[in-house]
């Protein structure tokens, strides 16, 4: 009756990391939510995807906030062994 709803695990886990950035259908994410209902092991690399996503998401502001430059010494010295990489 409802054999359009069952996925493999390997399907399961395309579909999770799809979803991490927002890409999986409506219809994706509730045959998700189905499969993890009955296997521990997706849900626990669902949970766990989903917790490093958070992660990055949080450094990756931190990295935004934080500007970072170089100095003028440090800009010649680099442009010296670009230099000298080229000859």
């Amino acid at each position: 009756m409802f054999k359009f709803l069952k996925i493999t695990c390997q399907e399961a886990n395309e579909i999770c990391n799809k979803s991490q950035y927002n890409e999986a259908t409506f219809t994706e994410k509730i045959k998700l939510n189905i499969h993890i209902l009955f296997c521990k092991i997706c849900a626990m690399y669902s949970k766990q995807n989903r917790k490093m996503t958070d992660i990055f998401n949080s450094k990756k502001l931190d990295c935004q906030n934080h500007v970072s430059c170089m100095s003028d010494r440090e800009k010649e010295l680099l442009k010296e062994k670009l230099k000298e990489m080229s000859t």
